[in-house]
């Protein structure tokens, strides 16, 4: 038995028209999951769906701002009408803000970043966990950041957000482990993502510089790790903080 396979199983996935959240769209429907493409980017999303449909993936795309409750109830309503059931929760959706002070930071600024990167895995939990008691099954993975245990400096907001998830993931998880459901956050350090292209030069050299391995993570290693805690391999670790660091972190 392959308890990576994940046939019959229906994904959730933020923020999938790109980046971390197509790495890991492609790694589930190489396990043969059904995935709904989630992003506030229809078209990318679409686009993307379309490249996987073309290969026989079992994929739909989905708009959603992930910010807004009623638009992320209205997502997981259309997941359902298309699928059925949710049975595993990707919040990987999210802004990296930029670089700057904190007393340079506006309150705009600072309520959009923590709107999306925290208040949508928020939002979005609060909107699957029903549909997960009800089957007395679920995974839930949280995509937070290195920035959420350490703190980057001139990234207040961001460092807070992802602080702030790794907190819910472990109130969540305690909530709901007699239920079934698994909730587990990982927290990456530089991945190769278009989030990078929002840093100075000066903060990339800076997070790349404390890096052991010095070199940048992969897409596809965060897919496989989320994978994992999506799979059947994962039956008791809930709440638990997994780093994909390349040695930065090692708490």
């Amino acid at each position: 038995m392959d308890h990576m396979d994940l046939t019959n199983r229906v994904a959730i996935v933020t923020g999938a028209a790109q980046g971390l959240g197509l790495a890991i769209t492609k790694r589930f429907v190489m396990a043969h999951a059904s995935v709904a493409m989630v992003d506030i980017n229809l078209p990318g999303a679409q686009e993307a769906a379309q490249n996987l449909l073309s290969t026989g993936a079992s994929v739909t795309a989905f708009a959603c701002d992930v910010s807004d409750s009623a638009s992320v109830n209205s997502m997981v309503n259309a997941v359902l009408d298309r699928y059925t059931r949710i049975d595993i929760l990707v919040n990987n959706a999210g802004i990296g803000g930029g670089a700057q002070r904190l007393q340079d930071v506006t309150d705009d600024h600072w309520h959009r970043v923590l709107s999306v990167d925290l208040t949508g895995v928020f939002y979005c939990c609060r909107a699957v966990v029903p549909h997960m008691i009800a089957r007395g099954s679920g995974r839930i993975i949280n995509v937070a950041s290195v920035a959420g245990k350490e703190g980057n400096p001139n990234m207040a907001p961001y460092s807070a957000a992802k602080a702030g998830v790794i907190a819910l993931t472990k109130a969540l998880a305690k909530e709901v482990a007699k239920q079934n459901i698994l909730v587990n956050v990982i927290t990456p350090g530089v991945i190769d993502t278009s989030l990078i292209n929002g840093l100075t030069p000066e903060q990339a050299r800076y997070l790349i510089e404390r890096i052991p391995m010095g070199r940048i993570g992969r897409p596809e290693e965060v897919a496989a790790l989320v994978h994992w805690f999506a799979s059947d391999e994962v039956s008791f670790s809930t709440g638990a903080v997994f780093d994909l660091s390349g040695g930065r972190a090692t708490y």
